[in-house]
């Protein structure tokens, strides 16, 4: 499609999926939801909407090369490279202004590396319908159809039903009413029967214009940033003030610095299956499981044992009379873990780094 291009946020540290995750090889660059790599299959997914030309991907520094390895038809200079981690605003400020320089016009389709999403062809017919509102200068959001009472996801209300050129009037396009934090089991249960909210699955759709003028608005101090690294000269220099204006920009969200203040938001209605693959939990939905309610992958052997989740691949697991656990092993470190513990295991990585066991991450 003229003008779209793909942005692949592929930042993320992937804490929640240790011992696996690791400092250079982090949960999007591993084969946790099939043969492929996370960032390969969200590169993959984009095709034929958008030709890998038009690809770019957004990362620290100390990815560039896995990131290389992994999509070596990734061009050069579409591997926006972050000298720190600043969260999404200022990430995607940076591939703003990166794709200004080659193409005014774009329209970014910005993206997480590490989600699941099924039915393709559903996914793609969505970002095809969020161009259209996109180009009337929308900034637009995904919202997923909800499925259960969901209480580790944000929220979208929805306000009133819009109607945009060139999309067919039973398209569920909506002016976005609020954004809402994740909520307790008695609030996500009302917003799944109201049927006016979705998930926030952090996809967004919006023109290059769109979103450097509303960085302008609401953030402009990173606006400012970004005019120094976009007027920047020479390769050398770039990197050097780009590093210079990193270390001072406010480390926040896309979502709180730009798109809750925003006025001129719409969601789009997707209904095809996702899943933002935040911790070893969500193999559970992932993958099948045994007559015993395991979750399996590598060699095991287990007695009088249910409802865990065992990967492993060097080692063999063997376990007898145990429930509800998450064991997971590298050659490095083993990781066991009480199912409903499963978002602590980023404070692990926490606790290994205090303690001077950085080796392990």
């Amino acid at each position: 499609m003229d003008n779209l291009v793909a942005v692949i946020m592929a930042g993320g540290k992937g804490e929640r999926f240790w011992p696996r995750s690791r400092g250079l090889y982090p949960k999007q660059l591993l084969p946790i939801t099939g043969r492929r790599t996370m960032i390969q299959e969200t590169a993959k997914r984009m095709n034929p909407l958008i030709s890998s030309d038009d690809i770019f991907v957004v990362a620290g520094e100390e990815l560039a090369g896995g990131i290389g390895e992994q999509l070596p038809e990734l061009r050069r200079g579409n591997l926006i490279l972050e000298p720190f981690g600043k969260n999404t605003a200022a990430a995607i400020g940076l591939a703003a202004i990166v794709i200004e320089k080659i193409n005014k016009k774009a329209i970014m389709v910005v993206l997480a590396a590490d989600h699941l999403i099924g039915e393709k062809r559903k996914f793609l017919r969505t970002i095809s319908m969020a161009t259209k509102a996109a180009k009337e200068g929308k900034l637009v959001t995904l919202g997923i159809q909800p499925t259960r009472p969901e209480t580790g996801y944000g929220y979208i209300e929805s306000g009133k039903k819009l109607q945009i050129s060139g999309v067919r009037k039973e398209a569920e396009i909506y002016a976005v009413k609020r954004f809402v934090e994740k909520p307790d089991e008695a609030g996500a249960k009302k917003y799944l029967q109201s049927g006016k909210y979705f998930w926030n699955s952090g996809m967004f759709i919006w023109k290059v214009e769109s979103i450097l003028g509303a960085i302008e608005e609401h953030m402009p101090e990173l606006h400012r940033g970004l005019k120094k690294i976009s007027a920047a000269r020479g390769v050398s220099h770039k990197k050097e003030v780009i590093k210079k204006v990193y270390k001072k920009l406010e480390n926040i969200s896309i979502d709180y610095g730009i798109v809750e203040k925003s006025k001129n938001i719409a969601v789009v209605k997707a209904d095809f299956h996702w899943d933002d693959v935040g911790s070893w939990l969500s193999m559970e939905r992932i993958h099948k499981k045994n007559k015993d309610g395991n979750i399996i992958q590598g060699k095991f052997v287990g007695i009088d044992t249910s409802q865990c989740i065992l990967i492993g691949k060097e080692q063999l697991i063997a376990t007898v009379g145990v429930s509800g656990l998450i064991v997971v092993t590298t050659p490095q470190a083993v990781l066991i873990c009480s199912r409903d513990r499963a978002q602590d295991v980023k404070k692990i990585v926490g606790k290994l780094a205090d303690d001077g066991l950085k080796k392990y991450l």
